[in-house]
């Protein structure tokens, strides 16, 4: 029987700061009903000054492994798009300060598709024999990349901070845990619609040529209408996809989870799949969208309240900049979710 992944560990880290509506609704000149009713967002976590992504994948990271009763892995891999620095990469000293190393470490930037494109690259090294055990996190502190302007407020009322981690091992395709079958996707042509202008060689190449870039460069900005419709299309297509790669329907889906974006888009997303409210996972509400670590933090909100439970069949999807998008099947396992505030 081939090699697959399975779960077998579940960890988060959130900044103990809680930043409701109404703290931002004077700055961006709107109020507290204007952001629930666009986003289902009430409040989200926003890490004090100081605090980076590797001290939150950090204690995510150690989290998962408390969790899973290990306390070594093969590989360790950070999907990220709020890196401590351009160069070096997060996940190695994340890494050593989990006390894992010198296991192989790498980061992954597939914006807030980050998570399901990990999934699927720890599956692969599991798969092909590269890596019994791989610790995957995803982390984001996008609050220092965002402007609280009224200009920027569609940015600034949807993006909060935090970390969420799985350990993953090898194991077989009927176990509870296993992970798989994935469906991927990306369009560049539309890289546009979701990105941080500034920080790369193309700001570089401009300042080169005397061409000098504004101030909003350096944070985020998002298309919101036509996010919002190709969101839907993609998750909802890229569902469909890897439900039929196992000649499954919606009906055998016991809970769904969607990257945190909105809960606008998650609704539309469940209603056009099929999934009903009782089988939806989510926590938009509470941390705001968390980029690559929106999936394992609902997650983990779930395991605990107990709505989430092993042998639940999950079906999980994802869309962000890049574009990118994804989806991944699994069987919850039993385990317990180890969490921290910091």
């Amino acid at each position: 029987m081939s090699r697959v992944a399975v779960l077998e560990g579940l960890g988060t880290a959130v900044p103990s700061r809680r930043v409701p509506n109404a703290e931002l609704a004077q700055t961006l000149d709107v109020t507290d009903e204007w952001i629930r009713r666009r986003t289902g967002i009430a409040e989200r976590r926003v890490v004090d000054p100081g605090t980076t992504t590797v001290d939150l994948a950090s204690t995510a990271g150690r989290n998962a492994l408390k969790s899973a009763q290990v306390d070594s892995v093969d590989a360790v891999v950070v999907a990220t798009t709020t890196p401590d620095r351009l160069s070096p990469a997060t996940a190695p000293e994340v890494a050593w300060r989990v006390g894992v190393a010198p296991a192989a470490a790498f980061d992954l930037a597939a914006v807030c598709s980050g998570f399901v494109y990990g999934l699927a690259t720890c599956a692969g090294l599991i798969a092909a024999g590269i890596a019994e055990r791989v610790l995957l996190i995803g982390a984001e502190t996008n609050s220092y990349f965002l402007q609280r302007t009224p200009e920027a407020r569609g940015p600034a009322i949807l993006f909060g901070d935090g970390a969420g981690a799985v350990v993953l091992r090898a194991g077989t395709a009927d176990e509870p845990g296993a992970v798989g079958p994935f469906d991927l996707g990306s369009d560049g042509g539309a890289a546009d619609l979701i990105r941080i202008e500034s920080g790369g060689s193309r700001q570089r190449a401009r300042e080169a040529s005397a061409e000098q870039g504004a101030e909003a460069d350096r944070y985020w900005a998002v298309s919101g209408q036509e996010v919002y419709r190709r969101a839907i299309e993609h998750m909802t297509q890229s569902s469909l996809r890897v439900l039929r790669a196992v000649g499954r329907t919606v009906a055998d889906v016991d809970r769904f989870v969607a990257h945190q974006a909105n809960q606008r888009i998650l609704d539309r997303v469940a209603e056009l799949i099929g999934v009903d409210a009782d089988r939806q996972i989510g926590n938009v509400a509470t941390v705001g969208n968390t980029g690559a670590a929106s999936i394992p933090l609902a997650l983990a909100d779930a395991c605990r309240n107990g709505s989430l439970r092993a042998g639940h069949r999950l079906l999980a999807t994802s869309f962000g900049g890049g574009l990118t998008w994804g989806s991944a099947l699994l069987t919850w396992p039993r385990l317990d979710a180890v969490a921290t505030e910091q």
